[in-house]
């Protein structure tokens, strides 16, 4: 099961970065979900709620009394404990008991996959803590939520995977379907029809899929419009599923021909090459210990190299239970990033790599394939665009 694989995962990061216990603390997580929350239970807690997992790999659950059953069920945590009136006696008799140095709860500067704990909830534990002088033992788990997102284990890979599989099944049948005259929001229903019917939903939640035809559109992270698909345009999306839990998050590229032509034009040739050429450039400098800055300088300075103007934005992140998922990114050192591009990368790192460039008159062009952090290399997870799709 996922949910254990994840708990034996903390226990030796735990040890790895010297931290005596992990505290997940949390209150009605369908309103207030720490994401840390996916790798310890399998639903919702309704009431305020503490999982511990030490160094010494034990693990526990504090619940109230009506979500016990359910934690029970997971058959993971070595003592499931109860409560009716208030959580706070038993969270500080199991802590006395622990006796642990350090602290780790989840809250994070730099990363909101790290930040879950709310502030209110950090101020009420710190105020617990503090009746027994243990306040200071408090710090922050970022590593430990960082890494537990980042190493997939075998079956998160599997998930994805799985994910990716029904994203270029249902690339491959809208590319097939797609004529001009048809609208943007046709193609995003057609697609988003598909998935439905596979029980699959969006891999996230605004404008997936995201569909652009043609130059001046708005290019990225908006809904599909009535602009019309013509001959001559580029066409893109940006695509994913969730499946199982998982998600994919990939881009592909179409040429729209005009009457005549049985290829793309030259300049539309040659940016799609550009761009292939930058994700290849990309993946084969990705492997354990390399900085993403590097990585997306690459990139970047090659396509500025071919005469394009540079992508506004980072060249990939990590995927996983969300599209942008994990703390390390491949990307440039602009202060919205903050410490992300200077982030070691690890084996077990799922990333995008996803660069764009304009060709003028004819639209954008993207492509966003998926790789894994290997020992020595990445390997590709999708299987990469090397041509235009010709509609």
């Amino acid at each position: 099961m996922l949910i254990r694989e994840k708990v034996l995962q903390a226990a030796d990061l735990l040890r790895q970065f010297d931290i005596d216990c992990w505290l997940t603390f949390v209150r009605e997580s369908e309103m207030l979900h720490d994401p840390m929350l996916d790798f310890l239970v399998a639903s919702h807690l309704t009431w305020p709620s503490a999982l511990l997992v030490t160094a010494k790999g034990e693990s526990f659950a504090l619940v109230g009394q009506l979500d016990r059953k359910a934690v029970d069920d997971l058959e993971v945590y070595d003592r499931v404990l109860d409560y009716v009136e208030g959580l706070q006696d038993s969270l500080i008799r199991l802590l006395r008991e622990l006796q642990p140095g350090t602290i780790a709860v989840n809250f994070s500067q730099d990363s909101e996959i790290c930040d879950g704990l709310t502030h209110g909830m950090y101020l009420t534990l710190e105020g617990w803590l503090e009746k027994i002088g243990w306040q200071d033992r408090l710090v922050s788990a970022e590593r430990i939520c960082s890494c537990l997102k980042a190493r997939k284990t075998p079956e998160e890979i599997r998930r994805i995977q799985s994910a990716i599989d029904h994203t270029e099944d249902i690339f491959r049948m809208v590319g097939e379907w797609i004529r001009p005259g048809m609208t943007e929001r046709q193609i995003a229903e057609f697609m988003t029809a598909e998935v439905r019917r596979r029980g699959l939903t969006p891999g996230w939640g605004s404008h997936c899929p995201a569909v652009f035809t043609g130059p001046d559109t708005a290019g990225a992270h908006y809904r599909p419009t009535e602009r019309v698909v013509e001959p001559g345009h580029i066409l893109n999306m940006d695509f994913g599923v969730r499946c199982e839990g998982y998600v994919s998050d990939m881009q592909r590229t179409f040429y729209i021909l005009e009457p005549g032509q049985d290829a793309a034009p030259p300049e539309v040739q040659r940016g799609f090459d550009t761009l292939r050429q930058a994700i290849e450039l990309a993946r084969q400098a990705i492997r354990p210990g390399a900085q993403g800055i590097g990585i997306d300088r690459l990139a970047r300075e090659w396509i500025v190299a071919q005469g394009y103007a540079e992508f506004p934005h980072a060249l990939g992140h990590q995927v996983g239970r969300y599209a942008h998922d994990g703390t390390a990114l491949l990307g440039p050192a602009w202060p919205k990033y903050a410490r992300r591009p200077f982030l070691l990368l690890e084996e077990g790192m799922v990333f995008t790599i996803e660069p764009r460039l304009t060709v003028f008159g004819r639209g954008v062009v993207t492509m966003e394939e998926i790789v894994r952090v290997a020992s020595d290399d990445a390997p590709y997870l999708t299987r990469p665009q090397k041509e235009l799709i010709l509609v």
